[in-house]
């Protein structure tokens, strides 16, 4: 299917539907995972912190809502580098050229990272100092 074809309802399209549509979709979502861990540093370092830092918050003697929070808070910070890196991927695909809001976009992603990775710090901190202090 061409990207035009899902815009203009004039134009035929063979979409999957029902349990086609959410297995394809799944194997896109373990796709971007695959090509973000391969190629993004960032993503990778970010892995292998949540990998330290989730089973941890389930050993840690804190409540079900605690537990929650200190795994969302880290969940968070993948879910913003994954849609950071999908903005610069496709900044990145329209021009290498420099422009500034093509320099906007970037800085604004790197934003929202650093924002979920202070949120991140936060709820760990605010958590296990209300547990052990």
């Amino acid at each position: 299917m061409t990207p035009t074809s899902r815009l203009d309802p004039t134009l035929p399209t063979k979409r999957a539907t029902g349990l086609t549509r959410l297995w394809k979709a799944l194997g896109y979502s373990i796709n971007g995972l695959r090509s973000s861990y391969r190629c993004e540093e960032a993503f990778r370092q970010e892995v292998l912190l949540g990998a330290f830092l989730i089973p941890l918050a389930f050993l840690m003697p804190v409540s079900s809502l605690g537990k929650l929070l200190l795994v969302s808070s880290v969940l968070l910070v993948w879910i913003t580098e994954l849609l950071n890196s999908a903005v610069e991927a496709v900044v990145d695909r329209v021009s290498m050229e420099y422009h500034e809001l093509a320099k906007h976009a970037k800085d604004a992603g790197s934003a929202a990272v650093f924002v979920s990775l202070l949120l991140c710090l936060i709820v760990w901190v605010w958590i296990l100092s209300d547990r052990f202090f």
